[in-house]
């Protein structure tokens, strides 16, 4: 067969015996990468004359693109919101540990903090490709401090900040800069949130609901200016009223702007929310559940004492607790986990648990023209899973950086 020279210099590595997940199905198909992007066969045979250069059995394995974490707030005794000498290589440390649970790409989150913290820390992270060395960093989630006293949940009440005049300015000065931020989170039923939500969205930053006592007007408010993701839903906001469902109510809403969809964040550990809870959140819109580990610097570590911010935490367990109380905050589940816990929890389709952990992410960002799928040209980051959705290999533009050993440690 003529070679495949003549377009590209890169080996063609093709996937065989494996089901992928494309166009919301497992398909019976092989999968084509070459220089780190899905490629199209029928163009590499018919346009091009080419084959591949090397072929992998993957065993009947599931092929889903890489998971995509947009609410963790460290792990493995890393915590994001520590202003430290060494934040870099803490960074380090949680996206290479993130890999063997199948998150190719994530936001690393700070809770609330006081500026000092903001403007230490957020220079030091920068938007990065995934590779060998860890995941890919998509921007920095900021959550807080411009949140409700009510709903504060583990934010110190301390660091709070309410907007005042010249609100964005206000912002602008707590976080010190804004170049490396993805997402923010704030509570829409502050006065002046609105003038803030269309300058944060203006840039391309996703402004997320949370922490809030907002009632339902002032949560389609937020939407109206470019709102478009909900904060670890149910925690942290007024429980559902049936003459106000408050927050959310944006899950069934029919005052959302024309071809917007508002997504919303879950932590599907069976801790921060029942079991049930999760199931009426899914079937009343399933194409805007993403999953989120909001994991915290005890992810990965024994139970005991650690760190989230400015607070002292206690695991017990799965529980996560500020010390001496009975406050939630964070968790230590891995994002392999939720999507488990997902799928068992609502009896959805294998292929919607993945998704909720792959494309609804993406699509938040606004990134799916190259992540959070298996489309052609798309970055080939992806995972091998087995049957009951455990890791068994990473891969971040085509290369393998992650595999389960043979002793299934």
């Amino acid at each position: 067969m003529p070679s495949n020279k003549s377009v590209s210099d890169a080996p063609i590595v093709q996937f065989t015996n494996c089901r992928i997940l494309r166009d919301h199905q497992l398909q019976r198909e092989d999968l084509w990468v070459r220089e780190g992007k899905i490629l199209n066969p029928e163009k590499l045979f018919f346009d091009e004359k080419g084959s591949s250069d090397v072929q992998l059995d993957c065993k009947d394995s599931i092929i889903t693109p890489g998971f995509i974490d947009v609410q963790i707030n460290g792990g493995f005794g890393v915590d994001f919101s520590l202003a430290t000498d060494d934040f870099k290589s803490g960074i380090d440390l949680v996206s290479q540990k993130i890999l063997s649970h199948g998150v190719t790409s994530f936001c690393p989150t700070l809770v609330t903090s006081p500026p000092s913290v903001y403007h230490q820390v957020l220079p030091q992270i920068s938007v990065r490709n995934g590779g060998a060395h860890g995941a890919g960093i998509l921007g920095a989630h900021l959550e807080g401090p411009f949140i409700s006293k009510e709903k504060k949940g583990a934010h110190p009440e301390h660091c709070l900040r309410t907007f005042e005049t010249g609100a964005f300015q206000d912002l602008l000065a707590t976080y010190g800069s804004l170049d490396c931020v993805r997402i923010v989170t704030l509570a829409p039923e502050m006065r002046r949130s609105s003038e803030v939500i269309q300058e944060l969205t203006k840039r391309g930053i996703c402004v997320s609901l949370g922490h809030s006592v907002a009632n339902l007007s002032q949560a389609e408010e937020a939407v109206q200016h470019g709102a478009t993701f909900i904060t670890h839903l149910f925690n942290a906001m007024l429980p559902f009223h049936h003459r106000d469902p408050g927050i959310v109510g944006l899950l069934t809403s029919d005052k959302i702007p024309a071809g917007r969809r508002v997504f919303y964040g879950m932590i599907s550990d069976g801790i921060h929310t029942n079991p049930a809870a999760l199931r009426i959140a899914h079937r009343a819109h399933p194409k805007g559940l993403v999953l989120v580990t909001d994991a915290i610097a005890g992810m990965g570590l024994a139970p005991g004492r650690h760190t989230l911010g400015q607070q002292v935490v206690e695991i017990d367990g799965l529980n996560t607790y500020i010390a001496g109380t009975k406050t939630l905050s964070g968790s230590v589940a891995t994002m392999d986990t939720c999507v488990r816990h997902f799928q068992e929890a609502t009896g959805c389709s294998v292929e919607t648990a993945l998704e909720a952990a792959s494309l609804h992410p993406a699509q938040l960002l606004g990134i799916e023209h190259k992540k959070g799928t298996l489309n052609y040209d798309s970055d080939a980051d992806f995972l091998m899973l087995n049957d009951s959705l455990y890791v068994q290999a990473t891969y971040i533009a085509g290369e393998e950086v992650w595999q389960q050993d043979a002793s299934g440690m």
